[in-house]
């Protein structure tokens, strides 16, 4: 790439590359397994802090794929969004390990089948 004189070649025109050797399949891909992992788990699992921790995996996986479509389309609208992701699980985190304590005081169990009939 030249400048308007013509004669000067800019050292970062062709910088931030597209995605380098890997593609966005691949990228997506992980996100998709790693989605999918969190899905099986929370589905299957009974206890709440598995749960939870498949609910984060859930979380990263979605961070992936918004910087990975953010990356090949070289801006950062989807680099912002993780951010405000990352902060709604962060905040989910939080709130989560506190009813998870509070859970277990309680009945001293953290099988989500003990807590099926609390209802209402």
């Amino acid at each position: 790439m030249t400048d308007l004189l013509g004669s000067i070649t800019l050292a970062q025109a062709d910088f931030p590359q597209a995605m380098g050797t890997l593609t966005l399949g691949h990228y997506l891909f992980l996100s998709a397994a790693m989605f999918a992992l969190g899905l099986i788990g929370f589905v299957t699992r009974r206890n709440l802090i598995i749960m939870f921790l498949c609910t984060e995996l859930m979380f990263q996986a979605s961070g992936i794929a918004l910087i990975a479509f953010s990356r090949f389309h070289l801006n950062h609208t989807g680099q912002t969004f993780v951010i405000f992701v990352l902060t709604v699980a962060a905040a989910e985190a939080a709130m989560g390990l506190a009813l998870v304590i509070l859970l277990f005081r309680k009945r001293e169990s953290l099988s989500t089948e003990e807590w099926a009939e609390m209802s209402g």
